[in-house]
């Protein structure tokens, strides 16, 4: 069963997927976002119908003491939306730390500055679902 990976931001949503076993997430996108346009949400809904994803899962921003801020609020919002424009199960996973840990990682690789910008959001995206797939297959 194939998921859907993505990390929702202001300016740009970072999409994973994952194998078709659902054991390892690949970032494939970074879809970028223009303020009073949805043309991000088509975007998506084309990518879950070419790699036929069955569910979804949504970075889910929480503060550090676990409580859910206004953008975590933001973040449930748009998995709300994507649930009935999807017809699929949308799933919250908590974030916190991945877009450190991907801007560490990418430090790390020694990526420049503005690639770290174009990829960060995919990378992160990737982390969520593979932490989310991880977690899943414990049980």
């Amino acid at each position: 069963m194939k998921l859907l990976g993505l990390d929702y931001g202001d300016r740009r949503i970072g999409v994973a997927v994952s194998d078709a076993f659902g054991w390892t997430a690949q970032g494939i996108e970074v879809i970028h976002r223009r303020e009073g346009n949805d043309s991000y949400l088509e975007r998506i809904v084309e990518l879950a119908k070419s790699n036929e994803v069955e569910e979804v899962v949504v970075g889910l921003p929480k503060n550090m003491n676990g409580t859910i801020g206004p953008r975590g609020e933001l973040c449930i919002e748009f998995a709300e939306s994507l649930r009935e424009v999807l017809g699929l199960p949308v799933h919250l996973w908590d974030e916190r730390l991945t877009t450190v840990s991907a801007e560490r990682t990418l430090l790390e690789a020694d990526v420049s500055r503005k690639k770290r910008k174009q990829v960060v959001d995919k990378i992160a995206a990737g982390l969520i679902l593979q932490n989310y797939l991880d977690s899943k297959s414990k049980h």
